[in-house]
């Protein structure tokens, strides 16, 4: 047999409303003021037992308000047979209010109901029994003990749902913003992962691979030929790490006033001289149409030609690696090719990270990217491949 379950301990606030009911009926009982003249079935101390259970019951209010509403009910009807409290029907009202407000739905849209039904059947009844007028103030007063606190209970329930769902929205807003700004970090990290990755891949690729010559070769003109290349690739990729510097703070505070704009399709042909210094026979073939684009999509085709060039300088064979950029249609096409064979190993050490990182450009501008091996006619090539869609409504906006 299951154990009963132990009542709540009673709110603090519920232990004053009854204290102050309970002083509140022995003042007046003290002063002699009643209800009226009862119906004298039981002496003047009599009121005295009505009045203590109805505060003995307003302990309940919270912790088991329909227990209390019920059980209030019937010390009502029995305080008829008094002379009658005015404390105990304020406090059974009470127990109506806190019945609607702290019950469960079902009894919160029950009560109402049941209220007004029975305000309405006493009206009517008082009306047709005493056939006057003045039956009627019956049913006011029956409305104002019952109905009346039921229907307030109601208002001040909804309001208070309504109160709590408005948080409960706000609370997710709140996480939905957090979860928003989370994703934002993460995505501006990995943007700042692959234009660190792009922007100094190149130059240290070709530092690591003059410094080697230097080392490996007792050739002072050679020596002297792999370091002026060093200290060139050292300076571009140091003027490059400060104009991303530059676009990650507010005010750099540089009186030098050095350019922070992202790189274009017009610096295709300086990239390209580059990588020639760096010992890579390149040729470029630039397309009409080609200027003018979004600078996130000639951000994008420019580190994908960047990238490829440093692949091409990490592993290509002899030859010549080809260059291609332009329009096809709604799309800017972004073809390298460079001479694919079987060597020992890479000439510089990599990451790996350098196809994800065009495989994620691409893909954040919903292009179309493919990079693998293929048979060309002059033998095996090593061919990367971009499309970007380029919307004509945006094309001559750079910023």
């Amino acid at each position: 047999m299951p154990l009963p379950l132990p009542l709540s301990r009673p709110h603090r606030d519920d232990v004053r409303i009854a204290a102050v009911g309970l002083l509140g009926g022995l003042l007046l009982w003290a002063l002699g003021l009643t209800n009226s003249q009862g119906w004298r079935v039981l002496g003047d101390g009599w009121l005295l037992v009505p009045l203590c259970a109805m505060a003995g019951l307003e302990l309940l209010r919270r912790t088991a308000p329909q227990t209390a509403l019920v059980l209030g009910t019937l010390v009502l009807i029995a305080d008829q047979f008094t002379r009658g409290s005015l404390a105990t029907t304020l406090m059974f009202t009470d127990l109506v209010y806190a019945a609607v407000l702290y019950g469960t739905p079902a009894a919160a849209r029950r009560i109402p109901v049941t209220t007004a039904l029975i305000t309405i059947a006493l009206t009517l009844g008082f009306l047709a029994w005493f056939r006057r007028p003045e039956a009627l103030l019956i049913g006011v007063v029956t409305g104002l003990v019952s109905f009346a606190p039921a229907a307030t209970g109601v208002l001040v329930r909804n309001h208070r749902e309504a109160a709590e769902s408005a948080r409960l929205r706000a609370e997710q807003t709140a996480l939905l913003a957090e979860m928003d700004r989370t994703q934002a970090v993460v995505a501006e990290r990995a943007r700042m992962a692959r234009e660190l990755h792009d922007m100094v891949a190149n130059h240290l690729s070709a530092i690591a691979i003059h410094s080697t010559a230097a080392i490996s070769l007792d050739d002072p003109r050679t020596t002297r030929q792999a370091l002026t290349v060093i200290r060139e690739n050292s300076v571009e990729g140091l003027a490059e790490m400060r104009r991303l510097i530059g676009i990650l703070r507010d005010d750099s505070g540089d009186s030098r006033g050095e350019p922070v704009a992202a790189p274009t399709l017009d610096g295709l042909g300086a990239l390209v001289e580059q990588s020639r210094t760096n010992g890579l026979d390149v040729a470029l073939t630039v397309g009409a149409g080609v200027g003018g684009l979004p600078a996130p999509i000639e951000l994008a085709a420019y580190r994908i030609v960047q990238e490829s060039l440093t692949n091409a300088l990490k592993h290509a064979s002899h030859g010549t690696v080809s260059v291609a950029v332009h329009r096809t249609g709604g799309a800017l096409t972004v073809r390298v090719t460079s001479p694919y064979g079987d060597l020992d190993g890479p000439r510089a050490p990599g990451s790996g990270a350098g196809l994800i990182g065009m495989r994620e450009r691409t893909a954040l501008l919903h292009g179309l990217f493919e990079a693998g091996p293929e048979s060309g006619p002059d033998g095996k090539i090593w061919q990367v491949r971009a499309e970007l869609p380029v919307d004509p409504a945006d094309e001559g906006v750079s910023e």
